[in-house]
Formats: C-alpha cells, structure tokens, sequence
C-alpha cells in the first residue's frame, strides 16, 4: 500500500505506546508523530516490523479498550532532521542579515551559540540558559531579541537564567519580547495557564501525565499533595475521570495559576484547594488515591498519605522519587563492549529501583500501623521511571496499594 504504516492511537496514551512500539524496535525514529484533528495521534511504524505487530497484546499491555489500528499515513509524516533543519536555518539566516548589517562577520562559534532547544508556550518562546552567551550578540541590542523572536515564529520572548532558592523552584526568567508574561499552553488537551517568570512548566514529565490520563478514577477521591499548576491534578480531573480532587500547593504563584487552570478546564466545582504546607492539612480517611509528586524526594509527606488512605478500604499511593544507583568499579570488571555494558548498566538501574520500591513499601507499612494502628498490606503495582537527571539518577514512580487486613 501507498503511504507510511502508522499505529493509530489515542492522544492520552499515545506515548505508552510509543515506549512500546520502541523496545520493540517497531516505531521508525526518523519520522515525527503526526497528530490528528479526531483527538489520535499517529505513530509512524517501520514497514519490516508491520507484520510482527501484535495488535491485541498492545492493546491488553497498554490500554485495553482504546483506540489501536493500523492505517496507512497518506499525509507526509516530517523528518525529525528535517524539521530541526528548517526551523535552525531559517534563524540562522535571520541572524546572519543582523550581524552582516552590523558590519559584523558570520562564524561556526556564533552557530555553536544558538538555541538547540526552546520550550513553546502559545505565542511565546522561552528559551534556555545555554544559548546567545557571546559578547559579540550584545552588540545587536533590542534589534536580536526581535530577529530570534520572527526566526523562531514567536510573539513573545524570553529567557531563563536559572533556577531561583527560594524554596519553591521559582524560575528566573527576563522577558526579551513582550511583557505580558501569562501564557496558554496546551498539553493532551488540557489548557495550563501560567506565568513563566514565577512558574516552571515541566515538559519532562509528560509521560508520567498521560499514565495519570489513563487511568480509570471513576467514583474516586484523589489527593494531591504536591498539586503546582496542576501537572497531575488536571489530568486526574479532565481524563481520568476522578470524583473530586483535593489539591495541596503552598507557592502562592503556583496557586494562582491552578486556580485559572480549574476555571479554565470547567474543573473548579470538582476540586478543592488546599493553601499551605501538605503537613498542616485538617483532612484524614477520605482518599481512594494519593499522589505524591515531589522530587527528588516525597518521603516528608508520607505519613500525610497514610493519614488520608481510607481506613476501610485503603488505596494507592503513587510515590516520586529521584532513585540513584551506585557507580560500577570499573577497575574490579572485565572490559566489555558498550552494548553488553549499557543492558548490564539497565540490569543494575532496576534492581535499585526494586530495592527502594521493597523498602519503601515497608516503611509505609509500619507507617500505616502507627497511624491507624491496625495491620495493613502493601503491594507494589508498579514501578514507572519517568526520566533520567544524569547517568544513574532516575525519577522512579512506585504505585502502592494498600490495604487494610
């Protein structure tokens, strides 16, 4: 058939599959996903893995019950290369006629200096610490601000320095373009409205939101003690479908920004929110589900989990951690060849990963029987990781049901 084999899906699990269709080699990775306007997404296939695709395993492993065909793209599906290429070029040259009308001469350290990657928010980019650090774009002024904003197809700029101490990991961001800095962005078709001087939007945990968009919270109560502008809290509401969410956040930003992301997803009648430390919360035997999303450690709110958990039924604790595994002696081990040290190196990242997993469900065990003073079972459903900061440091997900005996 013409055109390009792509495994039709829906957008909420789309990157489940994705990881998927990956370790099996299946997904071609020179190709972008092309999302459709029936709210599914395409996810481009290598033609030789077409007939060694399991489609009923996919969809008992991934999301029973959702959308998961073959089709055929008839549209073009972009090259990744292609697209960074374009997008790169076209400022390139914008810069290159700025620094010519300066009198100023074209270099490869100029190139080297330019944005590899930016986050989109709307109408504004924002870009990041590593990028236009050379002396010589000082000269350019306003005028080079304005060129990387029309090169980059934004409105609005800006750009992040770092990340402020002020204990709620406020961003230090200069708008270069525009002042308004309050910003709509779409993610899985949820709307998060924030503004990126006093906020961060955390693109990296992507696929631990559209797990959270999977889930069936039909008839339940979810906290979330670490709710920001609503990373999990608008996914827990819009798609999974959760009778009512309390949301704890004690940045006054953050805070304004869920409350105009509540509004403007119709959620605020299904959500409750909850100002201050997650410590000090007045709220006990209400929670089916308890998310704890803070890193690199939740392990200060745990005792609040245990408290919520429904006494009767108990529930399931979904536990963030950052994770880090031991460096191997390289000294004490045989050379190897770097395929065999990469799968060894996975080996010994999970049996970590498990190894935290054990205790901590040991902990929240003994944790449940201080609090309630009855005996409970824990089970771990699952352990997710989300991304890797550096090699050996993980951001691990742990689901925990509990259950009272």
């Amino acid at each position: 058939m013409d055109g390009v084999p792509c495994l039709r899906v829906s957008q909420c699990h789309a990157q489940q599959f994705r990881r998927c269709l990956e370790s099996g080699g299946a997904l071609d990775l020179s190709l972008c996903l092309l999302k459709d306007s029936n709210g599914t997404v395409l996810l481009p296939i290598l033609p030789s893995c077409l007939s060694q695709l399991d489609l009923q395993s996919l969809r008992t492993i991934v999301a029973s019950g959702g959308v998961c065909e073959i089709v055929w793209s008839q549209s073009p599906l972009q090259s990744k290369k292609e697209t960074r290429r374009t997008q790169g070029n076209k400022l390139e040259k914008i810069l290159r006629e700025l620094l010519e009308s300066h009198g100023e001469r074209w270099t490869e350290e100029l190139r080297g200096d330019l944005p590899r990657s930016f986050q989109r928010h709307g109408d504004l980019v924002l870009l990041g610490d590593c990028c236009f650090s050379l002396p010589l774009w000082k000269k350019m002024d306003k005028q080079l601000w304005s060129a990387v904003a029309k090169g980059l197809g934004a409105k609005r700029l800006a750009k992040m320095s770092r990340i402020s101490r002020n204990g709620f990991r406020s961003p230090m961001v200069t708008m270069l373009v525009g002042e308004h800095s309050w910003v709509k962005h779409m993610d899985n078709r949820i709307r998060y409205e924030f503004d990126v001087t006093k906020c961060m939007f955390s693109a990296g945990n992507i696929t631990e939101k559209l797990r959270v968009a999977g889930f069936d919270c039909r008839g339940e109560t979810v906290v979330d003690l670490y709710a920001g502008i609503g990373y999990f809290t608008l996914p827990y509401l819009v798609h999974a479908g959760a009778s009512h969410v309390h949301a704890c956040e004690w940045n006054p930003d953050a805070l304004e920004a869920l409350q105009k992301s509540l509004v403007a997803n119709g959620m605020s009648d299904r959500c409750t929110v909850h100002r201050g430390d997650n410590r000090q919360l007045q709220l006990g035997d209400i929670a089916d589900r308890v998310n704890l999303g803070l890193i690199p450690s939740s392990e200060d709110g745990w005792p609040v989990a245990c408290r919520l958990l429904k006494r009767a039924t108990g529930g399931i604790l979904h536990i963030h951690q950052n994770v880090t595994s031991p460096l191997p002696d390289r000294a004490a081990i045989p050379a190897i060849d770097d395929a065999t040290q990469r799968v060894s190196g996975k080996t010994a990242d999970r049996e970590v990963w498990q190894a935290w997993a054990d205790d901590t469900a040991n902990r929240i065990t003994s944790l449940l029987k201080d609090i309630t003073g009855a005996l409970w079972i824990t089970n771990i459903q699952h352990i997710e990781h989300v991304k890797s900061y550096a090699p050996h440091v993980h951001h691990i997900v742990l689901d925990l049901e509990c259950r009272p005996s």
